[in-house]
This record gives structure tokens, C-alpha cells and sequence, in this order.
């Protein structure tokens, strides 16, 4: 199954079978988790953690007893380093018939950032449950999909511009790109707010952030740049797929932005 059918066959899962993860199931999660990487060259620590052990929570969860968090030291570019790299597992375990779904707020974040050890400077982020969905939805979880409206996303038109903001690019335009950039449409993201935005420019693919009130901190730590982040992860996905070799800088191009927007990072092919 290539990426593109794992991220539309995804959907975010809360509710589960109560079956608990099969042994070789959590040893593939572990290796893969444990050598994922991200292109800010960030360290990232993971755990697969037991609720029951850890005394761990989120109302919106049923079903497993599984999580897995990941832990980081604050940085520069750590939000967008998470995002990518957590979003490389979500599809992993996709991939082995493994439900997840993004849990940032809806948790018992003490509970879980005791279990993780983190310490002064570290950040987790977000966590995930695990474990394999239940034939039906409860009734809560068709209430939230609906509610965020989890099915449908945003335009082509209104999520990717041609050499400026002025111009919106359409999918012919876009070439060999068209396919990268819809796997990017499809990517999740915090209340489906689709928080990024991407122009095409003399061949740089430069992704900017539209900010959403209420997803940023007084320390600075912003939630959404991790959604940029798996936006990025997506069409470095797409990329690989068509075999084009890839890098990744944070050189501002000096796009004119329109209120509200901030310039995150460029994809280049790397020749």
C-alpha cells in the first residue's frame, strides 16, 4: 500500500476492540518509533505507555490501554520535528492495522508527563492510543468526527498558491506536484483547522503557517506549527513515492504574506 492510500484509508480512531497489541506488533511500533527521523535533526524519545500501570486518561479514548508518547527538548523548529516524525509512525502503524488518533488536550497531561520522565526544557507534545479499531464508531466519536467536519477538507485552490498569495494554483499547474500537494490536503490536523499553506516559487515548495487563535502559549509553544509539520511529512511522502530526493531549509523566501501568516520552511530537490 503506497502512502497516498494509507492516508486516505486513515482516519483518527477512538474507538477500539479492547484487544490488547499483539507482541509483534508493539516490537515493529518500537523499532520503527526508535529510528523515525525528522528533517530538523532533533532528537525525539518515545515510549509505548500503559494506562493502567501509569494512571493515564483521556475521555475521549475507549477500548485499549495502550498509548504511546513522545518527548523532546524545546527548540527551534521542535514543533514542526514532532509533527513530521509522529506523523511518519501514525501512517506506520496504519500500515500494520494499528488505530491512532492526535490527542494534545483531551488527556490527563500531568499523568502522561509523569510516565514520560519529562524533565526541565522537554516538551511532549502529543500523544496516540494504539490498538486495533472496533467495527463501529460509538456514538461520541460520530458526534466529534461530525462536529470537525473530519471527512472533508479545504480547496486546492484555497490551501496552494502559484508565485504569491495573489494567485491561487490549480492542480494542472501543479504538474508532477499535484499528487504531493493532495496528499498534503489530506493531512490531519488540530480540529481540521488545515493550517498551512503552500506557494510554489522557481521551483522551491515554501509551506507557511495561518495562524488560529488559541493554539499558541505565553512560553511560545505553538500547536499548529506541529500540524505544518505533518503537512511537510505528507509531501515529503508524495516526494519519495515519485523518487525525487528531497532537503528541507528555513531561508525565508520574502513572499509577501497576508495577516496572520508566517513563513515555516522550503522543500528543495536535492541534486
Amino acid at each position: 500500500m503506497n502512502a497516498m492510500e494509507l492516508i486516505r484509508q486513515r482516519r483518527s480512531v477512538r474507538t477500539f476492540d479492547g484487544r490488547p497489541l499483539r507482541a509483534e506488533d508493539r516490537e515493529k511500533l518500537l523499532a520503527f518509533a526508535a529510528q523515525v527521523a525528522n528533517p530538523y535533526d532533533l532528537p525525539i524519545t518515545w515510549r509505548i505507555l500503559s494506562a493502567k500501570a501509569h494512571g493515564l486518561s483521556s475521555p475521549v479514548i475507549s477500548g485499549t490501554d495502550t498509548f504511546i508518547a513522545g518527548k523532546l527538548r524545546r527548540a527551534p523548529h521542535a514543533e514542526e520535528a514532532f509533527g513530521f516524525a509522529f506523523e511518519r509512525f501514525v501512517l506506520y502503524a496504519q500500515s500494520l492495522g494499528i488505530g491512532t488518533t492526535w490527542i494534545a488536550g483531551t488527556m490527563n497531561r500531568p499523568a502522561f508527563e509523569a510516565a514520560m520522565a519529562l524533565e526541565g526544557g522537554e516538551v511532549m507534545p502529543c500523544v496516540s492510543p494504539l490498538g486495533y479499531p472496533a467495527a463501529k464508531l460509538s456514538l461520541r466519536e460520530s458526534l466529534m468526527r461530525k462536529g470537525v467536519r473530519a471527512d472533508s477538507r479545504l480547496d486546492f485552490s484555497a490551501l496552494f498558491y502559484d508565485g504569491d498569495f495573489n494567485r491561487p494554483l490549480t492542480q494542472a499547474a501543479a504538474g508532477n506536484l499535484s499528487q504531493p500537494l493532495e496528499m498534503v490536503r489530506w493531512a490531519p490536523s488540530a480540529v481540521n483547522k488545515q493550517p498551512w499553506r503552500v506557494v510554489l516559487s522557481g521551483g522551491s515548495v515554501h509551506f507557511f503557517e495561518k495562524h488560529s487563535k488559541g493554539y499558541s502559549d505565553k512560553s511560545g509553544w505553538d500547536l499548529q506549527k506541529v500540524d505544518v509539520g505533518i503537512a511537510i511529512c505528507h509531501f515529503a511522502c508524495g516526494l519519495e513515492e515519485q523518487g525525487v530526493a528531497w532537503r528541507l531549509t528555513t531561508a525565508d523566501p520574502g513572499i509577501a504574506v497576508p495577516d496572520g501568516t508566517e513563513y515555516v520552511a522550503t522543500i528543495e530537490r536535492d541534486q
